[in-house]
């Protein structure tokens, strides 16, 4: 996580500096929000490697000398199959049409998405690994 954590503050240091220019010639507000966004999403994500790195460790691809194996084992747990995807997208629709016909399909249309996303998020949280 040490090099990701390297390349997503370079990134975040190129669109700081960019964001600095664009701010100093355009004045434009929409160029410099978006910049100034991207500049914030590169800081976060490399904050997350080096918080992994400093609790996890060094990673085998982080060393020179690691071999193929230290990687192997287990990965994760994948969940088999799910229905929720497909109740969030159905949600999302009718909240969509909520939007242009009526104020009451949109309170129904985000409740099926809430609902949807929290049986999505807790489905498998009492798994037995």
């Amino acid at each position: 996580m040490k090099a990701e954590a390297y390349l997503f503050a370079g990134v975040a240091l190129f669109f700081l500096l960019t964001d600095a220019v664009y701010i100093w010639f355009a004045r434009e507000p929409a160029g410099i929000a978006a910049l100034t966004v991207s500049c914030f999403m590169a800081v976060v994500i490399s904050f997350f490697c080096v918080v992994n790195y400093r609790r996890k460790g060094e990673r085998p691809e982080d060393r020179q000398e690691s071999e193929i194996h230290e990687r192997s084992g287990p990965l994760d747990f994948f969940p088999p199959h799910s229905g929720y995807p497909i109740v969030v997208a159905l949600g999302v629709a009718l909240s969509g049409l909520g939007l242009v016909y009526a104020v009451w399909l949109l309170l129904i249309g985000l409740g099926v998405t809430v609902s949807a996303i929290f049986g999505m998020v807790f489905e498998f949280a009492r798994r037995d690994d």
